[in-house]
């Protein structure tokens, strides 16, 4: 019999299930119809680029990490591989902004865990004492067992108070825009644990493990050389050929869900405009809270509402690069929060990928907001851009006025998962299977805010309905 599967949600987890779910359905002749339901009148969640007079412009995630297997694979299936650029290999310094001075990333950091002892040792970012109490992490016991704990919590005990605030902090900031001292290690950065259980010290591990990322194959030759990736056009390049690939999937923009309701085996769809779909499976792709109200009879997940969603705002500001005097030698910069400053971050966004500005000009991106900083939602957009220019005057000296700006705005949009998420999460899904089969959740809120961590759990979840549709 034919089976109907409703995804909601058309950011990238629900494209990718939606993808993955004909995909599997036609290789293993399942009769299935899918059907996608988005709440806004646009594909594709935070990715969205907007081209300006030559300028392409990210409002969402502008790159994913090369080495990230999900989305090569993607790219590959979508033949998009030729669209791939990676990183300016002239601008590969980042820095940090300390005191009034601009410091270089000292080589070899990882997220403020030294690899090679050398620049860390000679960087300004960290005091004599506090690169003394960094060095004991060579030398303090290991706590037993992988009990979760926040991940400011392990780097101030293993590194000190030092490398958390002026390294670690502002670098989060830069993923997840959250607090470290809250947001748990287990579900952000869980090989950390593992190396101080297997080498006792967080630097010895770190030193025992680096090695060079593993080369993916699928990867053109000249991508394999960057870090990170993006599409000629911008990520929407992703959204644009996901959408065209699956014809067949009815897809309904502008339309959201009010209730859900068992029946049996199945489940009706109610959406706001009284419509009612019935589903023999449903993917939610989702952030948590949405979902936990739309599955209210399952006590589990009340942990789902615990997933607090920070706000955060981008600013992209375009000039004359004869206006502009400091040397954007570099991708650009990030910012601790004891500076006090309302920029937490700016990407010097034509430096670090070529083909974003015309030729002569310049385009940054700032960025406003953190999980301990949100009274900046009540701004206007011209009292955000006020606030971005005088820091950026500050720090870099461009008093300029732009060419133009581009203002976005991304309310409750980066999760912060909160401590034992990993444990909790796993007890949602289990009581999900007994209590709500055939209804699987993925995205942002639960296992990872990258790119390619949503495709995964996209596809993960066309896997898991497969699987329950067969059984």
């Amino acid at each position: 019999m034919k089976k109907h599967i409703v995804v909601i949600g058309g950011g990238i987890s629900g494209l990718t299930a939606a993808y993955y779910l004909k995909k599997q359905a036609d290789e293993q002749n399942i009769d299935l119809t899918i059907q996608v339901i988005e709440k806004s009148d646009v594909l594709g969640g935070r990715i969205q680029t907007v081209e300006r007079d030559g300028f392409i412009i990210e409002k969402g995630p502008d790159s994913f990490l090369a080495r990230k297997y999900p989305i090569n694979e993607l790219s590959k299936e979508l033949d998009l591989e030729d669209e791939l650029v990676g990183t300016n290999p002239n601008a590969r310094a980042n820095f940090i902004y300390l005191n009034k001075k601009l410091h270089p990333m000292p080589m070899g950091l990882v997220l403020g865990i030294p690899t090679k002892m050398t620049p860390f040792l000679k960087t300004g970012l960290i005091s004599p004492l506090g690169k003394m109490r960094a060095a004991m992490d060579l030398f303090l016991p290991k706590h037993n067992g992988m009990s979760d704990e926040s991940l400011g919590h392990f780097v101030e005990r293993r590194l000190g108070k030092e490398v958390l605030e002026h390294i670690t902090e502002p670098l989060l900031g830069g993923i997840y825009s959250g607090n470290a001292r809250t947001i748990s290690i287990k579900a952000t950065f869980p090989h950390f644990k593992q190396l101080e259980q297997k080498h006792g010290s967080l630097i010895k591990g770190m030193m025992k493990s680096k090695q060079p990322a593993p080369l993916n194959n699928q990867l053109p030759a000249f991508a394999k050389k960057s870090m990170f990736l993006t599409y000629k056009n911008g990520m929407c390049t992703l959204i644009d050929r996901l959408t065209a690939s699956m014809p067949s999937v009815d897809i309904l923009t502008n339309c959201g869900v009010e209730s859900i309701i068992q029946d049996g085996h199945q489940y009706k769809v109610l959406l706001d405009s009284k419509e009612t779909i019935t589903a023999d499976g449903l993917i939610m792709a989702l952030p948590a809270s949405v979902a936990a109200k739309l599955l209210p009879n399952i006590s589990e997940n009340r942990w789902l509402d615990k997933i607090r969603y920070v706000s955060v705002a981008n600013i992209a500001l375009a000039f004359d690069a004869a206006a502009i005097s400091y040397p954007l030698n570099g991708t650009g910069f990030v910012i601790p929060r004891k500076e006090g400053l309302d920029l937490t971050a700016c990407t010097w966004t034509s430096s670090k990928w070529l083909h974003t500005a015309p030729m002569g000009k310049v385009l940054l991106r700032c960025y406003v907001g953190n999980e301990q900083a949100q009274d900046w939602v009540q701004l206007t957009d011209e009292q955000l851009i006020q606030k971005v220019r005088a820091d950026l005057e500050e720090i870099i000296g461009i008093s300029a006025e732009p060419l133009f700006n581009e203002v976005t705005r991304a309310i409750k949009a980066m999760p912060q998962y909160p401590v034992n998420h990993v444990e909790e999460l796993a007890r949602v899904r289990e009581a999900m299977a007994v209590k709500k089969p055939g209804v699987f959740l993925c995205g942002a809120g639960y296992e990872g805010v990258g790119v390619p961590d949503c495709i995964q759990q996209g596809k993960q979840a066309a896997i898991n309905m497969i699987d329950y549709l067969r059984s």
